[in-house]
């Protein structure tokens, strides 16, 4: 999921005041924006503040940890046309070559926050609009999987060869023997780190084909994840799709409503995971790709979207 300010919604005749009873109801499937993005959601609470309506929802499919109080302004009703808008706008955000950041050439965006707080005494302001960040929290990558990140890109971008599918380990590979390797170096593990490996990978699995995918990719990725299959991504792809994901983390965190300590909490263990990465680099990343050679022309894409 993204920004709450990057995606603008249209008029869908939602419009509405705090005298009329809201638009939506609890416990109604609605369709919400999250960034430019569009996710099905359940309406949990509904309550009348400052004047207008907010509904507490659940996206549907993702950890609760994202659950958030959002405005009218935000949901739209489940219907075919608003679903057929959804799909739209994954298609726009696949091909739309403006959306896109040079990985090569650029810095991994780092800043996930939270909103909702009051601005500090020194600031000069004392209420933040509450759909302003507040809280950075960075997701720093290590040297040596930056200089991963770029050989990526160069494999597929620039030599137009792409790793042969399915990797093994796979993703889910990955983030079980992650869990195991804490399990036996603390004895046991919480049910935190549990639900942030659970949250790895629903990302994982909703995010490859929207924004993790260099252009060439995207035959080989219908060829493996056929539309409308069961097929889990994180169940054919591996090491180096799921680096991506962690350029990509920032964003797709970013307005979700966790409390201080909880993003804490949530950085250290990231940072953490990052490291297992990084001490297995040789175990999990393909020092050179040997799947099938893709030609490119001078127009494909050489990064993934921003």
């Amino acid at each position: 999921m993204g920004s709450s300010t990057t995606g603008g919604k249209e008029d869908d005749g939602n419009s509405e005041d705090a005298s009329d009873g809201g638009l939506f109801s609890e416990g109604e499937k609605v369709l919400a924006y999250h960034g430019p993005l569009i996710y099905e959601a359940k309406v949990q609470r509904v309550e009348v503040r400052k004047k207008e309506w907010k509904y507490f929802v659940h996206y549907l499919g993702w950890s609760k940890n994202w659950d958030e109080w959002v405005g009218s302004d935000r949901l739209m009703k489940y219907s075919e046309a608003n679903v057929e808008k959804q799909k739209q706008l994954f298609e726009d955000q696949n091909s739309d070559k403006n959306l896109k950041g040079r990985i090569a050439q650029s810095k991994p965006k780092t800043t996930a926050v939270t909103r909702g707080k009051k601005r500090k005494a020194d600031s000069g302001v004392e209420d933040r609009d509450a759909d302003e960040p507040e809280q950075v929290m960075k997701i720093p990558l290590p040297g040596t999987l930056k200089k991963q990140l770029v050989d990526d890109w160069e494999f597929v971008s620039q030599l137009g060869k792409l790793i042969k599918l399915p990797r093994h380990p796979t993703v889910d590979d990955i983030l079980k023997k992650y869990l195991e390797f804490k399990t036996k170096q603390d004895g046991v593990v919480g049910d935190a780190l549990v639900e942030i490996l659970n949250g790895l990978r629903t990302y994982f699995d909703k995010s490859l084909p929207a924004m993790l995918l260099y252009k060439p990719e995207r035959a080989q990725f219908l060829e493996h994840v056929p539309e409308n299959s069961t097929i889990a991504p994180s169940s054919v792809y591996g090491a180096e799709h799921l680096l991506r994901l962690f350029v990509k983390l920032p964003e797709l965190l970013v307005y979700t409503n966790m409390e201080d300590d909880a993003l804490s909490q949530l950085q250290q263990k990231l940072a953490d995971f990052l490291k297992y990465l990084q001490k297995n680099q040789s175990v999990f990343f393909l020092s050179t790709y040997d799947g099938p050679k893709v030609d490119i022309g001078v127009d494909e894409a050489k990064e993934l979207h921003s």
